[in-house]
């Protein structure tokens, strides 16, 4: 009875550290493979920084960004990244600059309400980007709610954009206006826990090349969004 009762606790702890290495295996390639947040989408207000004078917003001016950023760890624990990707972005901007075509120039003009009544005025930026992070979190490889403090730097390749202009003595649309700057990078920073989190881009460059002029000076506007950004995966 001693021999079979010796016998049965000897399997047991064998049984219980199987269990056990099994476990630690899991975990660890569990924690081997995890990354977070690689897909993201956000929505922002799109603020004009650095305004000539006489030029003010009008309306809701909107962005709306999507992409893909691979995550890369930097630690065992896998909360310390740095991210690089692809993505998309949309904006819009309702401001008070008339931009027109008249023989075949471009001229940059403040809209004076008091001599035509315009129902809309606006510019819009298509832009292929490519977003660096360095992303640090309290996450863990089953913990799906944490905080995240992402900072990094965008830039963005502009493929196209396009001008509205509506009021009572016409419209007239154009699109891809060569003084708008191609290229435009700025500084990016997202904050939040779980499923929100707040998200700011800062522009660095002008909106517009310094073949665009306005009252005889560059207009070194840049671009200010200011929103929401939700990661997936």
């Amino acid at each position: 009875m001693k021999h079979t009762i010796l016998f049965l606790t000897v399997l047991m702890s064998c049984f219980g550290m199987s269990q056990n290495n099994e476990n630690t295996t899991d975990k660890s390639e569990l924690y081997k493979n995890y990354r977070e947040d690689q897909f993201y989408v956000s929505i922002t207000y799109n603020l004009l920084n650095i305004k000539p004078n006489g030029v003010n917003q009008n309306g809701f001016s909107s962005g709306f960004h999507l992409g893909f950023i691979r995550d890369m760890p930097v630690n065992e624990r896998r909360n310390v990244a740095i991210g690089l990707g692809l993505g998309l972005s949309s904006n819009s901007y309702n401001q008070n600059v008339s931009i027109l075509e008249t023989n075949n120039d471009i001229s940059y003009n403040i809209i004076d309400e008091s001599e035509v009544n315009v129902s809309k005025n606006k510019f819009t930026t298509y832009l292929v980007e490519v977003p660096f992070e360095f992303r640090w979190r309290t996450s863990t490889a089953t913990d799906y709610s944490f905080w995240r403090i992402y900072s990094g730097f965008k830039v963005g390749y502009l493929f196209y954009n396009s001008t509205k202009f509506k009021s009572d003595n016409g419209d007239e649309k154009l699109t891809n206006v060569e003084d708008f700057n191609k290229l435009q990078y700025g500084l990016t920073l997202s904050v939040g826990y779980g499923t929100w989190n707040f998200h700011v881009y800062y522009g660095l460059n002008s909106i517009f090349d310094n073949s665009a002029n306005l009252n005889g000076q560059s207009i070194d506007m840049k671009s200010l969004k200011i929103g929401l950004m939700f990661y997936i995966l």
